[in-house]
């Protein structure tokens, strides 16, 4: 394999011992997708994980948990009462010392979404930008080309509306002001792999490409805006030692991945192996 420019070589030879110990001999070779180089136990880590220079958030539908990145002792917990406004806390991104978490009402319907602020160095909850006019129920929010971007997501079953499923699930751009300028939905192929659920993780990455996950599957799905219309274009389907809910780039190393595994209540951080021209 070809390690893509500007590729940290200590992390492909990580990648590559790993894949050794997985029982790859001599002339295996290197496997493509993210491969997990460190895991950490966090009881939060249910929804997602979020990451900063020093530390690492991981997120639960009511409560947030911060870690030290150097030795996975935590440092701060937030934790929202069963009765009060957050109900169900999603992905989350840091900028600017604030942790930035898509919220929703799931599995209440109506669907209301709104976007929840945390100070990243205390867990102080900082207030709600609610978005009235959502499409869905928000599922993860990152920003990225100066604007905010935020996954709407919809359910076959628990959680849904009539008329409605995974299908509708739409990627929204919105200015500094929070008015929506422009979306997506996710193509059909993409979809099917959602199941009766919906698109849980996001981040921009590696390629100026787009890294999404789906609720619990071991994979992580590589799309562009297309040139033309109104679907996202499906580039690559990746294998990942994470499985599904929300993502997060390293921001110190743009190949690294943060990830969880919910059922083990674990985070993990995976290293990128990239197969021949995916970034060209």
């Amino acid at each position: 394999m070809t390690a893509p420019r500007g590729r940290p070589l200590a992390l492909l030879a990580a990648a590559a011992a790993l894949a050794g110990a997985a029982g790859g001999g001599a002339g295996s070779e290197t496997p493509e997708g993210f491969v997990e180089v460190r895991r950490y136990d966090a009881p939060a880590a249910r929804q997602a994980v979020a990451v900063d220079a020093e530390h690492f958030f991981a997120i639960s539908k009511r409560a947030v948990e911060k870690y030290e990145r150097s030795s996975g002792a935590l440092v701060h917990r937030w934790q929202g009462p069963k009765d009060g406004p957050v109900v169900h806390l999603n992905s989350g991104t840091i900028l600017d010392g604030v942790l930035y978490c898509a919220h929703s009402n799931y599995p209440g319907v109506p669907m209301r979404s709104s976007i929840e602020r945390f100070d990243a160095g205390t867990l102080r909850h900082l207030g709600s930008r609610p978005l009235p006019d959502a499409p869905g129920s928000a599922t993860w929010v990152v920003r990225h080309d100066g604007a905010w971007w935020v996954t709407f997501a919809h359910y076959a079953g628990r959680g849904g509306v009539a008329g409605k499923g995974p299908e509708a699930t739409t990627l929204v751009r919105f200015d500094d002001d929070w008015r929506a300028v422009a979306s997506w939905g996710f193509p059909a192929p993409l979809v099917e792999r959602f199941g009766r659920y919906s698109s849980s993780g996001g981040a921009w990455g590696p390629g100026g490409l787009l890294y999404v996950t789906g609720h619990d599957a071991p994979e992580v799905y590589v799309l562009r805006l297309p040139e033309t219309g109104s679907v996202l274009e499906q580039v690559a389907v990746l294998p990942a030692s994470i499985e599904g809910q929300g993502i997060a780039f390293d921001p110190a190393e743009p190949w690294t991945l943060w990830g969880i595994v919910r059922r083990l209540r674990e985070v993990r951080v995976t290293t990128a192996i990239f197969p021949p021209n995916l970034l060209e």
